[in-house]
């Protein structure tokens, strides 16, 4: 065998054998590199007699043509393999159900909900959203808002400050009060708004959070009263708990910004770990209201001989827990996947008054 035949059998013995794309080129660098041996035969050529490059140059020139044939023959099969477990690989079953889509899979934050359920409440009796900054001036978050100098609302222990910056104290919002304040200070009554929002306090345990939500009312204008708000505050808890009535009591309290300040409690029934509203004989606490105080009135540049309003608030995770049964309000934070699909809601859930607020 000569030294063209052996090297003709190696050469198309590495392209069978090459297993992949690399292990091809390899084998054609080494024959038909500019280092390759069937390239070095070919150099030769100019060194041989007419005689013997007329034959062996033949030889050669066959031998080039067997390897790029070999090696083309073996580039398609390779790619005929990889592109087979590529199929294999990227097979559908059209038999399968489709996947969800982001509607299906999807979930409404039960918070995103409530608040929702709100604003279509309220905005049936005639209220507006206003909204401000988390970032509030301690002259809005307590002294327009008859805050005392020493209250206990103004230390470190309740209230998160911030470091000092510039002449005005700041601070993450303890209420929302302080929306009412900029409304106030800019628009001139009737005002009748609602103000739902993040609010801030040092506390953290099964019923309270650094950070939670809160909604207040507003309402200023020269005729309103106590049964003014006592009126709004039935048909919000009625509406809002999807009951046909329920029965409130008003206990006296106190709150730097209104006067005379009252607790609402709810009449509701406790059996079997569910609370229901509109039936039994206990009640419970729902939530904070009163009569604007005439000093807010005066601080916000409206007279209180004039006019005068009440304001209420209360905590959109507390209502979300009583209504949809959640017991621990820090599930709201932690961001469980698991704890949204059980408790969210679809998002074309939309609440509506005509359709039903959970429907």
């Amino acid at each position: 065998m000569t030294d063209i035949d052996q090297l003709e059998q190696t050469t198309l013995q590495q392209i069978s054998q090459a297993h992949d794309e690399t292990a091809l080129e390899a084998a054609r660098l080494a024959a038909l590199g500019k280092k390759g041996a069937i390239s070095a035969l070919l150099a030769t050529l100019g060194k041989m007699s007419p005689e013997q490059r007329k034959t062996e140059g033949a030889r050669i020139n066959a031998l080039k043509e067997k390897a790029n044939l070999a090696l083309a023959a073996k580039r398609d099969e390779l790619e005929e393999k990889t592109l087979a477990a590529r199929l294999k690989a990227e097979a559908v079953d059209v038999t399968l159900p489709a996947a969800p889509s982001g509607l299906d899979a999807g979930r409404i934050h039960p918070i995103s909900q409530v608040l929702e359920e709100l604003t279509a409440i309220f905005a049936d009796m005639g209220f507006s959203v206003a909204e401000g900054p988390d970032i509030e001036t301690d002259d809005y978050n307590f002294t327009k808002l008859n805050f005392p100098e020493g209250h206990p609302a103004r230390e470190m222990q309740d209230t998160f400050f911030l470091a000092p910056s510039g002449e005005e104290k700041k601070l993450l919002r303890t209420h929302t009060s302080p929306v009412q304040v900029r409304t106030m200070l800019t628009e001139k009554p009737p005002i009748r708004i609602i103000c739902p929002g993040r609010v801030y306090r040092c506390d953290f345990d099964q019923t309270h959070t650094p950070m939670f939500h809160q909604i207040e009312g507003l309402v200023i204008d020269e005729t309103t009263h106590l049964g003014h708000l006592k009126w709004v505050l039935e048909e919000f808890l009625k509406t809002f708990f999807e009951v046909k009535g329920v029965k409130l009591r008003f206990r006296p309290s106190f709150f730097p910004f209104t006067e005379p300040s009252m607790e609402v409690d709810v009449q509701c029934r406790r059996q079997g770990g569910e609370i229901r509203f509109g039936e039994g004989e206990d009640w419970m606490e729902i939530l904070g209201c009163g009569m604007v105080h005439p000093n807010v009135l005066r601080n916000c540049g409206h007279d209180p001989e004039i006019f005068q309003g009440f304001a209420f608030g209360v905590g959109i995770d507390r209502l979300a827990m009583l209504k949809y049964g959640m017991s621990d309000l820090r599930a709201f934070f932690e961001a469980d996947s698991r704890w949204l699909d059980h408790y969210g809601f679809r998002p074309l859930d939309i609440p509506s008054l005509l359709g039903g607020l959970s429907a």
